[in-house]
C-alpha cells in the first residue's frame, strides 16, 4: 500500500513539472478515475502546485489524500476558464465542489411566450422567451399581484382549446380568445401596461381601485369596499418601492462571504422594490482559494438556477469583478462608501453570523454524540463505546416472539446496520432463552464472517438479559464484549444503567449527555422491536384466518397477501377485485363470507 502511494506521488510530481503558465481548468480524479473536484485558475502551474505544497487544513488535506491523478484543460482567457468550469461542475457534480441547493427560489409572475399569452405564477425561471417579474416574498404576494393585474389588464385566463367564453371572460378577467380571435396588438397593450406597473407606474390601477371602492361604499357594500382598500394597501406595501432604503438599492444583488476553519459561508441579499426581499446562506467546505470559489459560485448562481439577473451586483473587493461583469453582462462593483457599502458590510456580517451558528450546531451535535459516548465509556469503566449494539425482545403471551437490534456509531443511529430476529428455538415468553438465541446467532455470524465486534452491548432489561448475553459470549463463543442493561422504571422510562459484570446500578447523572444517549438507544430499540413484532403478528393473523377458509391454499393466500396487504382491504374489496387475481368465484365468495363473519363478530 505504501509503495502504491509513493508511486502515485511520483507520477503527480512528474505532471506538476509539465504544468503551463496559462489560464484553464484542472480536474482532480481519485483512484477509480472519478472526478472529485474541478477548479479554474489564471495560472494553472501556480494553482495546481499549491495543492501539493505546504500545509493545509483538515478538509483540504482529505481532498489531496484522495487525488490519484489530475488533468488540465488550457483556455484562451480567464472568462473561458470560468465558463468551462461551470459546465464541468454541472456535468460531473464533483463531491468536493460547493453545492448549490435547488428549490430555494421565490415565486415569479410570468407572461408566457405564446400566441395567446397567460399571466401565471412560477418558481422556475427559464430561457423560454417569457417575461418574468419578481421575485415575490411568498406565493400569497404573487397571487395577490396576479389578481390585481388580471382585473385591470386581462390576458388569457383558461387553458387552451376552450370552445366557448368562460366565466372569467364575463367577469372581465379574461381577454376572451376562446370566444373570438384577439389581435396581437390588444395583447401587447395589456402587456405593456403590466410592465409599466412593475416599473412603479401604479397610479392608473390605484385610481381605478379607489373609484370602485368609493362606488361600493356609496352602495353600502362595505365588504367589497374593504376588498378594494386591501388591494390598494397591497400595492402600496408590496409592489411600489419602499422608502426604507435608498432608490439605488432597487434590483440589486449583494454577495459577501466569511472563511473560517476551512468552511466558507456565502450570503446573498436580493434587493427588490427598495427592500431586502430574500436572504440566502450557503455554507460549504472550502478546498480552493475562497476568492476563486466565490467568483465561480456567483456565476453558477445565475447560470444554473436561471435567476433573473439584477441591474447590478455588489461583491467584496477580492472577488474578480471584471470577470463576473464580462460573464454576466451587468455591472459588478465593490462600493467603497455610502449606503451601498453599508449594505455590503451588513451582508458580510450576516455571513459571519450564519457561520458562527453553523459551528455552534456542530459543537452541540458533538457534545450530544461524541461527548456522550466518551461519558458512557467512563461510567462503565470500559475503553470506548464508539460502536454499540442494543437488543430488545417483543411478544404477546409468548406468541410471535421477535427481537430487534439497533446499532449506534459515535452516538448516532446507523440504520442500515439494524437487524431483525424471529425467535426460532424458544416456546413461550422466556427472556433468558430468547436473549441467548439472539446473542448466539448474531455473534456466531460476526465471528464466522470475520466482522468487527461492538465496543458495548446494551440490553433492554436487567439481570436476566445481562446474564443470558454473558453466558453465550463468554462460555460458548469465548469472546469478551462489555455488556450493560438499560433498566426502566414503573412508567417504562429509562431509570438506570446496570453494569454487566458487577450487576450494580451505575450512578449516571440524569442530566448528563451519557444518560440522554442511553434514553435515545432504549427508545429506538424498543420502537424497532415493537414495529417488527406488529408486522409479524399482522401477517400471522392474516394467514391464520385465511388458512381456515376451504379452498384457500398457500398460493391463493399469497396472492391476497401481496395484493391487498390487510384483511380489512379484502373485506372491503368487491367480488370482481378478488376474482381478477385469478381466484375462482366460489373461493372468492367463501373468503368474503368468512371475513364478513370475522368483522361482524368484532363489532359485537
Amino acid at each position: 500500500m505504501l509503495d502504491d502511494r509513493q508511486e502515485v506521488k511520483r507520477n503527480i510530481e512528474k505532471h506538476l513539472k509539465l504544468l503551463p503558465d496559462l489560464p484553464g481548468c484542472y480536474l482532480m480524479r481519485d483512484k477509480n478515475d472519478q472526478i472529485i473536484y474541478v477548479g479554474k485558475a489564471k495560472n494553472l502551474k501556480n494553482r495546481v502546485r499549491s495543492y501539493f505544497r505546504g500545509a493545509h487544513d483538515t478538509k483540504t488535506t482529505k481532498l489531496v489524500s484522495e487525488i490519484h491523478h489530475f488533468e488540465t484543460i488550457v483556455t484562451n482567457s480567464n472568462k473561458e476558464a470560468l465558463i468551462l468550469e461551470i459546465n464541468l461542475i454541472q456535468k460531473y457534480r464533483p463531491q468536493y465542489n460547493i453545492k448549490l441547493k435547488d428549490g430555494t427560489m421565490y415565486p415569479y409572475l410570468k407572461i408566457t411566450n405564446e400566441r395567446d399569452p397567460q399571466l401565471i405564477i412560477t418558481n422556475e425561471v427559464k430561457k423560454d422567451g417569457g417575461k418574468y417579474f419578481g421575485p415575490f416574498p411568498n406565493v400569497y404576494a404573487a397571487t395577490n399581484t396576479q389578481q390585481v393585474l388580471t382585473k385591470s389588464y386581462p390576458l388569457r385566463h383558461c387553458p387552451k382549446n376552450e370552445k366557448r367564453a368562460c366565466f372569467y371572460y364575463h367577469l372581465g378577467q379574461c381577454i376572451g380568445p376562446c370566444d373570438h380571435e384577439v389581435p396581437v396588438e390588444e395583447y401587447q397593450e395589456n402587456i405593456q401596461q403590466i410592465e409599466r406597473f412593475f416599473n412603479g407606474d401604479t397610479g392608473e390601477v390605484k385610481q381605478a381601485l379607489k373609484e370602485k371602492m368609493g362606488k361600493a361604499a356609496e352602495k353600502l357594500d362595505f365588504e367589497a369596499a374593504a376588498d378594494f382598500r386591501d388591494q390598494i394597501d397591497y400595492i402600496n406595501t408590496t409592489v411600489e418601492r419602499q422608502n426604507v432604503m435608498s432608490k439605488d438599492y432597487d434590483n440589486t444583488d449583494v454577495f459577501a462571504y466569511t472563511l473560517d476553519r476551512g468552511w466558507l459561508s456565502i450570503q446573498v441579499f436580493m434587493l427588490r422594490q427598495g427592500s431586502i426581499l430574500k436572504r440566502k446562506a450557503i455554507i460549504e467546505p472550502s478546498y480552493g482559494d475562497p476568492e476563486d470559489e466565490v467568483t465561480t459560485l456567483i456565476a453558477r448562481f445565475y447560470e444554473e438556477q436561471a435567476q433573473i439577473r439584477p441591474k447590478q451586483v455588489l461583491v467584496p473587493s477580492d472577488v474578480d469583478k471584471e470577470l463576473l461583469s464580462d460573464f454576466l453582462q451587468i455591472p459588478v462593483t465593490t462600493p467603497l462608501r455610502g449606503k451601498k457599502r453599508s449594505m455590503l458590510e451588513l451582508c458580510e456580517k450576516n455571513s459571519k453570523i450564519s457561520l458562527d451558528e453553523h459551528f455552534r450546531l456542530i459543537e452541540m451535535s458533538e457534545k450530544k454524540t461524541v461527548a456522550a459516548v466518551d461519558e458512557l465509556a467512563d461510567f462503565l469503566n470500559i475503553p470506548r463505546a464508539d460502536y454499540i449494539e442494543s437488543f430488545d425482545h417483543s411478544n404477546i403471551q409468548g406468541t410471535n416472539a421477535v427481537s430487534g437490534m439497533v446499532v449506534y456509531r459515535y452516538g448516532k443511529p446507523d440504520r442500515k446496520s439494524y437487524r431483525k430476529f424471529k425467535i426460532k428455538t424458544v416456546e413461550g415468553a422466556d427472556e433468558f432463552a430468547s436473549t441467548q438465541e439472539v446473542i448466539r446467532r448474531r455473534y456466531t455470524r460476526l465471528l464466522r464472517e470475520d466482522q468487527p465486534l461492538p465496543d458495548l452491548i446494551l440490553m433492554d432489561g436487567g439481570k436476566i438479559q445481562i446474564r443470558a448475553a454473558r453466558d453465550v459470549l463468554e462460555n460458548e463463543l469465548g469472546i469478551a464484549i462489555p455488556v450493560a442493561g438499560m433498566v426502566k422504571d414503573d412508567t417504562h422510562k429509562t431509570a438506570a444503567l446496570m453494569d454487566g459484570y458487577s450487576e450494580d446500578l451505575v450512578d449516571v447523572d440524569p442530566r448528563s449527555q451519557a444518560f440522554h444517549l442511553i434514553q435515545r438507544v432504549q427508545e429506538e430499540v424498543h420502537r424497532y422491536a415493537i414495529s417488527y413484532h406488529r408486522n409479524v403478528r399482522s401477517k400471522s393473523t392474516f394467514g391464520s384466518i385465511l388458512d381456515e377458509i376451504p379452498g384457500v391454499g398457500p398460493k391463493t393466500r399469497s396472492k391476497l397477501l401481496k395484493h391487498f396487504k390487510s384483511l380489512i382491504r379484502i373485506h372491503e374489496a368487491s367480488m370482481e377485485d378478488i376474482t381478477s387475481l385469478g381466484i375462482p368465484k366460489p373461493t372468492a365468495e367463501r373468503v368474503k363470507q368468512a371475513l364478513e363473519k370475522e368483522f361482524q363478530d368484532k363489532k359485537v
